[in-house]
């Protein structure tokens, strides 16, 4: 004798939809904790080390605001200023809340708000990657994909070839290249300088399309090249031959089951490329003319310009880790075997 279950009525599927989403939440909220638990004691160790990078420079402000011939007894007036005669711990305390609250000291050099030098420059780099970023995977994405479904054909040779060309071309290299055809030859961009997105977001798209086609080149090798070889290694998986037996269609399958396996190792990839856009933008940021994070750091290094310097590895840390701890919600919910360490 068989039974039938009965059919689901609209409270059964209200209750159903209900604790399917409470156990997604419970499931986010976990790696949440997780990440945290992780996140945490990793950023104050990093911003312990970055702390101690002035007293191992050796560098004071009083080097730098009365030269070479100062004498001890200015060198010290200075230093009891900006309170570096204080305990090294004392000193860290202090830096350390101030971060808390969103304060970075100020420049040795003019005394001007780091915050907000870094804030300037930030918001110039962030544009730029961001957009090279979906650039990248929107790009990547699509060759991957194509690569891992004609896989062994000549489109994925052609596809693999163009990947593993670009992915050895500098970005400064490309930087030239786009200005000297797109913005000289052809005029379609503007070859140097940046719009705030408050005052036109077709000027500033105008501004940040060429540099950002300069640093997607990397992100396009890696997201196309990481997702080929995940999802052709899907689709060796017992679950895709399952499917095809049940009598499950390639695209239904392709997207139900392939893609969404296939995302967990491309997404994890992700997590180091935008943190590495900001950082790695320097010398495309000369290229361009554009006032940036990379450019403000790099300016800072050069003059000795310690709690700056500090200040750009305060903020790269804390991009790093929340980007990271935004990667890590996206697999709980894309991938959800990856909660269970699968």
């Amino acid at each position: 004798m068989t039974t039938t279950e009965p059919p689901l009525t609209p409270a059964r599927r209200r209750g159903v939809a209900v604790a399917r989403t409470r156990h997604a939440s419970a499931r986010v909220l976990a790696v949440l904790a997780r990440s945290v638990a992780i996140f945490v004691p990793v950023f104050l160790v990093a911003t312990f080390v970055t702390f101690a990078l002035r007293s191992l420079s050796g560098l004071s402000p009083a080097r730098i605001q009365l030269g070479e011939d100062a004498t001890p007894e200015a060198i010290a007036r200075i230093e009891a200023q900006w309170g570096l005669d204080q305990p090294f711990l004392t000193q860290y305390w202090n830096w350390f809340s101030g971060v808390l609250r969103g304060e970075l000291g100020s420049s040795w050099v003019n005394g001007a708000d780091i915050s907000t030098l870094i804030g300037l420059g930030l918001g110039v780099s962030l544009s730029v990657a961001t957009f090279a970023l979906v650039i990248g995977v929107a790009v990547g994405f699509v060759l991957g994909t194509v690569a891992a479904l004609r896989r062994t054909t000549a489109v994925d040779r052609a596809i693999t070839g163009f990947v593993t060309v670009i992915s050895v071309m500098p970005a400064f290299v490309v930087g030239i290249v786009l200005v000297a055809v797109l913005a000289v030859g052809f005029g379609l961009f503007p070859s140097a300088g940046y719009v705030p997105a408050d005052q036109g977001v077709g000027p500033w798209l105008a501004h940040i399309t060429l540099p950002a086609l300069a640093l997607s080149f990397d992100v396009i090798a890696d997201v196309a090249r990481q997702l080929r070889s995940s999802l052709v290694g899907a689709y060796q998986e017992n679950y895709v031959t399952g499917a095809v037996v049940r009598g499950l269609g390639p695209r239904r399958i392709f997207f139900g089951h392939v893609l969404r396996n296939g995302l967990g190792p491309t997404l994890a990839t992700l997590g180091q490329k935008f943190p590495a856009l900001v950082g790695a933008s320097v010398v495309t940021e000369w290229i361009f003319g554009l006032q940036g994070f990379g450019r403000f750091a790099n300016d800072s290094a050069q003059a000795g310009d310690v709690p700056a310097v500090q200040g750009v590895l305060v903020v790269s840390i804390a991009l790093v880790v929340s980007f990271n701890l935004v990667i890590n919600l996206v697999l709980a919910r894309v991938m959800p075997a990856s909660q269970r360490g699968v």
